[in-house]
């Protein structure tokens, strides 16, 4: 595969019961038309990979994926390097119209033209032997989007988006985002209040928590379920028969050696000193009377959007255009590069009155405004 100028991957795992997802299947496909793909069996006893995260990291061969996200995660847990160059046909569909994270089998209708066989889609791909169908099956996630990736990158080069992508690409390679540190671990939790000493005892559960889950590679919520462990955070028990009284944990939980584990987490973090404790988010507070601002801002979003064949998604936020209403100089997305171009310097426009929308034989429309 490495000979080639780009490979398509699509990868076939289970995380059902484990913390880290089990690679059960790498299906590869070079641009030949007459390839029909390739199976890598991750689970063949003696098996060596080496070869497979090579080519990932070939700066020569571009790696296709489809919502390439989990994917990159799987290779990044089991080599420690971000695949590169990627090319994701998803964020691809955004930056070409297609909406917001179009699926696979859409792309294959629209693109290829073909129809997918949906009968092995819940298949247990950690079984073995694999059937023939099930190999079929795979192999055409990965041949079919060789004519999507085709497709998509002949349209690019012609419109001048393929910069665009680029962007994109390199904010999904970036390694820092698949990297998991226990001691940020319960920022992914909906916590109920602000207060520090509350925040606190959360950071040290979720800390334990991610910790164990990794170590006994299960799924956070085996370890501890989020509910529980906000009412933990909230009661801060300090003795085994305390925390039994917790609602989700189950008798003489307290003097298990999780139960314990948890005890001296939350006194531990009661006795770091609160002045590193976690700091309350601060509440952005908006200006009286933008809210008519901002919803022109979306009505804007969305014409510059359409019109353009952009996913507005792609384009800006909601905390984007909420940030914009309040300050011309926003340090959002949608104020940078490629999007400012589109979007950024007609919000600034429409904001200071030289810009205005009206209704034309029913669609909205740009009028250029006098000073």
């Amino acid at each position: 595969m490495r000979k080639f100028e780009y490979v398509t991957v699509d990868t076939e795992f289970m995380r059902d019961s484990t913390y880290w997802p089990q690679l059960c299947l790498v299906q590869l496909a070079s641009p030949e038309p007459s390839d029909n793909g390739a199976a890598v069996d991750p689970l063949a006893e003696g098996i060596d990979l080496t070869p497979l995260f090579e080519l990932m990291q070939d700066e020569a061969v571009v790696k296709v994926f489809h919502a390439a996200r989990q994917d990159i995660e799987i290779f990044v847990h089991l080599s420690g390097k971000v695949p590169h160059p990627v090319f994701d046909t998803q964020v691809a569909a955004m930056v070409l119209g297609y909406g917001d994270q179009v699926g696979y089998e859409t792309l294959v209708n629209k693109v290829a033209r073909k129809s997918i066989d949906k009968s092995m889609r819940f298949t247990d791909w950690s079984r073995r032997p694999l059937s023939t169908k099930q190999i079929s099956y795979a192999l055409s996630d990965v041949t079919h989007l060789r004519v999507i990736y085709e497709a998509f990158h002949e349209r690019l080069e012609a419109n001048g988006r393929a910069v665009w992508l680029f962007e994109e690409m390199e904010r999904l390679t970036d390694p820092s985002i698949y990297s998991i540190d226990p001691a940020e671990a319960w920022k992914r939790l909906k916590t109920r209040s602000n207060s520090p000493k509350f925040l606190a005892v959360a950071r040290a559960l979720g800390e334990w928590r991610e910790t164990e889950a990794q170590r006994k590679n299960l799924p956070r919520n085996r370890v501890l379920r989020d509910d529980t462990l906000l009412d933990i955070a909230a009661r801060q028990p300090m003795t085994d028969k305390d925390l039994d009284k917790t609602r989700g944990v189950g008798r003489n939980f307290g003097t298990s050696k999780p139960g314990q584990a948890i005890i001296e987490a939350i006194k531990a973090a009661l006795d770091s000193p609160q002045d590193q404790w976690p700091k309350p988010k601060e509440r952005i507070e908006l200006p009286a009377g933008i809210g008519p601002t901002v919803e022109l801002l979306k009505v804007l979003l969305k014409l510059c959007a359409e019109e353009k064949g952009v996913a507005q998604r792609l384009v800006a936020s909601s905390d984007d255009l909420q940030n914009i209403a309040a300050d011309d100089n926003a340090d959002v997305p949608a104020m940078r590069g490629w999007r400012r171009e589109l979007f950024g310097q007609y919000a600034l426009r429409l904001k200071h009155g030289q810009l205005g929308l009206k209704l034309k034989d029913g669609e909205v429309v740009f009028v250029e405004l006098d000073d």
